[in-house]
Parts: C-alpha cells; structure tokens; sequence
C-alpha cells in the first residue's frame, strides 16, 4: 500500500520565494519525468517529518496529491538542512506501472546470533552493504531484502547472487556480468586487541649514560 503525501504548486520560484516557504514551515519540491512537464511544488514540514524514519519511503511508490491530482512517484533525491532535522527540497520521479524502475532496497540481516560462526567459532559478521540497487516493475518493488545468516561459519561469505529475491525483482550489478557479483556480507574470526594488565612491570629506565657517572665522581671528589 503506497504511502500519501498532499502538496500544493508552486507558482513563484527563486531563492527568496523559497526562503519565505521554510520560514512558513513548508518547503519547495519538484516532480519530473513521465513525459510530462515538470511541476514544482510545496510540501508540508509536518507531513513529511513523521515518513522519515519508514526506509520504505525512500524505496515504496508514493501517491502524490497535488490539490486533487494524484501522482505515483518515487522519491529520487532529498536536501536535508545542514544541522537542523527539516527538510530543505525534495525530487520526485513519476513512475508508470508498465515500465521497470531502479530502487535502492535495504537489507534486512538476521540470524547472526544463532549462526555457527558467532556461537562456536567466534566469528563475526563482516556486513559489506547495508542496501542493492534493483530493477522490477513498480508494483514489484519489495519492502527490503532479507539476508539469512543462521547457517554461516567463519569463512564464509554471502554474495549477491545467493541473495533470495522477490518474483521480478533483479539485481542490476548483476545484470552487468559476473564480475559484478560482490560481497554482502562475511564471516571473520573476531580480532583480538591485546591489553597491559595493571600491575604489569615497567619498562626498565635506560642506563646512566658515562656522562653522567664522571659527575658523580667529580661530586665524591670535592
């Protein structure tokens, strides 16, 4: 089920009409691609705020509503405000629901715990991506990726091609060739940082230099 998001247009533009929308707290967007005109437009602070945290909103198609128009787009770019949590600009992408598209999706990792590398090996996991680039059709597009560690021992290594995919769902490295096919995720013996025990002796100061023994026999002398 897509996510929603009301906008209004936009009709003035340039660096000062969108000072005044973030002061207002609002902010300018666009929405481009399908073969149409792009759009600009002005999204609510408060509406967007409570999506950030879903990683889905960043992969899912939307439906967006501007003033009773409904578009189904995907989120291609957003500009965050350097120290503050607001939202600065957004892009989105029109999508048609014939046409395949390229989305990040997230991987979802479980089973280190119980895996034979971490319980009886010592192991960790070494996670080498946290997301992949994949290409389906819109309604294709899956909620994140899940990636089984509950079998791996130390030495073993999980690439994208042993990556279990949704029907119509594609990698796009590998696409490209086997040479594409990297790492996900491996398992490693756990390294171990060797740590001075209080109590430890110290190093031994370095001998007097002969310096420092002619003074002293100067000093017995007077």
């Amino acid at each position: 089920m897509s996510s929603e998001l009301n906008a209004t247009l936009r009709g003035d533009k340039g660096k000062g009409a969108s000072r005044r929308l973030r002061h207002a707290n609002t902010f300018p967007a666009i929405v481009y691609g399908g073969g149409k005109d792009p759009v600009s437009i002005t999204l609510q602070q408060k509406d967007v705020q409570h999506k950030l945290p879903d990683e889905t909103f960043y992969s899912q198609v939307l439906s967006l509503n501007i003033e009773g128009k409904v578009e189904d787009v995907l989120l291609r770019d957003i500009q965050h405000h350097p120290y503050k949590m607001n939202v600065m600009h957004m892009d989105f992408i029109r999508v048609d629901a014939n046409k395949v598209v390229h989305v990040f999706s997230q991987l979802h990792f479980s089973g280190e715990d119980v895996s034979p590398g971490v319980k009886t090996e010592d192991g960790v996991a070494n996670h080498v991506i946290t997301e992949v680039e994949v290409v389906c059709l819109p309604k294709d597009i899956p909620e994140f990726i899940a990636v089984d560690l509950s079998e791996m021992q130390v030495g073993d290594v999980v690439h994208l091609s042993d990556l279990k995919l949704p029907e119509g769902v594609e990698i796009l490295a590998l696409k490209q060739g086997e040479e594409h096919d990297t790492a996900v995720v491996g398992m490693h013996v756990r390294k171990v940082v060797a740590e001075v025990e209080e109590g430890a002796p110290e190093t031994p100061d370095a001998p007097e230099s002969e310096t420092g023994s002619s003074d002293e026999e100067g000093d017995d002398g007077e």
